[in-house]
Formats: C-alpha cells, structure tokens, sequence
C-alpha cells in the first residue's frame, strides 16, 4: 500500500516557480514509478509527467516539457515537480499518482495523493 500527500501548491505570478511534493507513505515507493497528473476546473484530468521506479527515465506531457522537471529521492519516499515559467493556463489541482509502469494514462496508476492547487495569475 502507498499514501501520498501532494504539498506545495500555491498562488504565482506568470512566469515564476513553484516546487510541488509528494510525499509516500508505504514500504513499497522505491519499486513504483510516479506520474502527475493535473485538473482544471471543468477540464478532464490530463498528464503532465511521469518518473520510474529509480528516477532514470522521465517523461512530460507536451504541454510542459521544458519548464516541468519531475525527480524522486527514493530515500525520502517523496516525488517532486519543479514548475519554471508557469502560465495561466497551468492553473489547475495537480496529483500525484503511484503505479507499476512507466505510463501516462490515468488507468495506470493504483493510488492518488488528494491535490494540491497551484493557481498562475496573468
């Protein structure tokens, strides 16, 4: 079983930065790749990136790569998404997920941090 708890969130301008975290409770983080997802209001909910059991491999939604940069510390049991250059348009609650691939599909994941809202002012 994994718990996760997404923090970080917040109220920025265009163009700044914010550091979300997901932090796993659970004996078995290290074998589980993470995904992040994001929802906007009235919008389905959409990937955004996603990181492998060990942290070699990443992968980002088009939308976000390039400004996006998802790491794990497997030793902390915590996931993070550092966001550069935000614009208003990634508004939205972002989760995490864990799940046992690499993958970014919603169906992919086993279990979901509750969200953290990070809303981008113009």
């Amino acid at each position: 079983q994994v718990q996760l708890v997404e923090s970080g969130g917040g109220l920025v301008q265009a163009g700044g930065s914010l550091r979300l975290s997901c932090a796993a409770s659970g004996r078995t983080f290290g074998s589980n790749a993470m995904g992040w997802f994001r929802q906007a209001p009235g919008k389905e909910r959409q990937f955004v990136a996603t990181i492998n059991s060990s942290g070699r491999y990443t992968y980002y939604a088009a939308s976000v790569k390039d400004r996006f940069t998802v790491s794990r510390d497997n030793a902390k049991n915590t996931v993070y998404l550092q966001m550069n250059s935000l614009k208003p348009e990634d508004t939205a609650v972002y989760y995490c997920a864990a799940g046992s691939l690499f993958i970014t599909t919603i169906s992919g994941y086993n279990y979901w941090g509750q969200g953290t809202q990070v809303t981008v002012s113009s």
